[in-house]
């Protein structure tokens, strides 16, 4: 099994752009579900030492393209470590991440 890095990110390019507090509030129970769900599977792992330079990019869409890219616009809101038997599983994972119900992108990468 290899290890994933999933980068979670969300443009911030005007107040419009930014959830509302409802929205926020909304989203706290899908994080902790969906975290609780890679967890009960042990698919969660210790913090990373560092990553490949490949990854892919999930957008709000769920639409994967090539990445990372250098010029960002957007913040990086967090990254967790986890465990899959190979990109497509790790993708998988990270279609259900809350973030894209947010208008965000999660980014994956593949350990070393």
């Amino acid at each position: 099994m290899d290890e994933f890095l999933l980068i979670f990110r969300r443009a911030f390019m005007s107040p419009a752009d930014q959830p509302s507090p409802d929205e926020l509030q909304a989203s706290i129970k899908k994080w902790q579900d969906w975290f609780g769900s890679i967890a009960a599977q042990d698919r969660l792992v210790r913090p990373l030492q560092r990553w490949d330079l490949e990854g892919r990019v999930i957008d709000k869409d769920r639409k994967v393209t090539n990445g990372p890219f250098a010029e960002i616009k957007e913040s990086i809101g967090g990254l967790i470590l986890i465990r899959a038997e190979d990109y497509q599983q790790a993708l998988k994972i990270a279609e259900g991440c809350p973030i894209l119900d947010l208008g965000g992108t999660v980014e994956v990468r593949q350990a070393v």
